[in-house]
């Protein structure tokens, strides 16, 4: 008995993932989408890691304070810089994970 309902949970969990992301693909892959729209959409994964990473590039401590002076941030800024400048996904994770590194050797 435990089984099946361990199955059938399993089951309702991959069907709540994969429905919304099947839904907008099967509703939305054979119309033409406004270019304004789908420049909008190209944004999205900037602006969610944006705002996943930010707090925690400028916040520190418990409770949370603003503090600009952190190594993660003073690391973060050419690490943009970087990929901004090459686009490389693979030079950019080396060159952040260095130059974390070099701060952290620095502190």
């Amino acid at each position: 008995m435990a089984e099946n309902g361990y199955f059938l949970l399993i089951l309702g969990m991959g069907l709540v993932t994969f429905i919304p992301r099947w839904a907008p693909l099967f509703f939305l892959s054979r119309r033409n989408l406004p270019q304004l729209f789908v420049e909008w959409l190209d944004l999205i994964p900037a602006a969610i890691l944006s705002a996943l990473l930010l707090p925690a590039l400028v916040t520190a401590g418990e409770p949370r304070v603003f503090t600009i002076f952190q190594p993660e941030l003073l690391v973060a800024i050419p690490t943009f810089v970087f990929a901004h400048k090459t686009r490389s996904l693979g030079g950019t994770v080396i060159a952040g994970m260095m130059l974390f590194w070099m701060a952290g050797k620095m502190i």
